[in-house]
This record gives structure tokens, sequence and C-alpha cells, in this order.
């Protein structure tokens, strides 16, 4: 963040929290309403991570037209097919494949690889599917970095996959 000129962050600021493309894919950063809520998974109180339920993931999908939804927070790659035929699709991470986090119970995300992750997307008779990529980079420089900039969390997450 101190890294950041008023006019990058001024940038972020105006960045809308929901975006439509070419009025066939819904873009959001977690939930349609909610920029810190896992949408595809679901923390306990004892900090178990589980899987959503099918339910409760439609329900936040309700009102969007669009046949393709992509989301992100979590850092894990999944796509989730709901009953109607719309999918939703978490690529996963490029450069943090795993955190702590405390709401909303303490808990931690992992990737269990230091993988960049992005998805391939294509429509084949009207029907979305999705590949996903894990692809080696040089983690190690980026975890050295995280480790002088003082996040020894993230250093090992970049280095391993695991905050362990």
């Amino acid at each position: 963040h101190a890294q950041l000129d008023g006019h990058h962050l001024a940038w972020l600021r105006d960045v809308p929290p929901a975006r439509v493309l070419e009025d066939a894919v819904y873009l959001c950063h977690a939930t349609p309403a909610s920029d810190e809520t896992y949408w595809l998974e679901t923390v306990q109180p004892d900090g178990t991570v589980r899987m959503s339920d099918i339910a409760a993931i439609e329900q936040a999908a309700a009102g969007i037209t669009q046949s393709l939804i992509l989301c992100g927070h979590t850092h894990v790659a999944r796509a989730v097919r709901l009953r109607d035929g719309r999918m939703i699709v978490n690529p996963g991470s490029v450069g943090s494949p795993g955190y702590r986090d405390i709401v909303p119970f303490p808990h931690t995300m992992e990737a269990g690889s230091p993988d960049a992750r992005y998805a391939i997307l294509d429509r084949r008779a009207g029907q979305w599917h999705v590949t996903f990529r894990h692809v080696p980079y040089d983690h190690e420089a980026m975890a050295k970095l995280a480790r002088q900039n003082g996040h020894p969390d993230l250093a090992n997450a970049l280095a391993t996959g695991w905050i362990r």
C-alpha cells in the first residue's frame, strides 16, 4: 500500500464492484452483494473451509442473467455449474496461493502448490467449458520479496502453496 501513489489509489477506488462483459459474462470480486464474502466456499466457526451449499450459491446468483459468472476472492480455482446451466468460475490466483483471514472466522486458505493459476473459458453449443491451468513460475523470487517486506506467511505460501 505504501508503494502506491495517489492516482493508483484513486483508480482502485473507482473500479466498480461488478461488471458485465459483452452482455455474456458477469464479473465480481467475491459475490454480487459483497466484495469480502466467499461465494463458493463457506467458513465454519472452527475454521474449517468447505464447499458452499448449492442453494446458497444459487441464491447469491439470483438476478444475474449472464450464463458465465466470474469471481475470485478465495484464490481457490473452482467451477460450479448451477442447476439452471449457468456456470460460476473462480480462476484461482496468479500470485497468492495461500493466506490467513479472520472473516467470518479465523481460517487458512491454501492451494497446495506455488503455481500461478488461471482459467481458459470457451463456449461451445451454448454451454461454457472451463480449463484450469497451473503454471510454474519463479515463485522463489516472489517469496524472497515477501520475506524482505515482512510477510513471512505470504512468503511461505508463495514458496510452497501452504501457509504452515
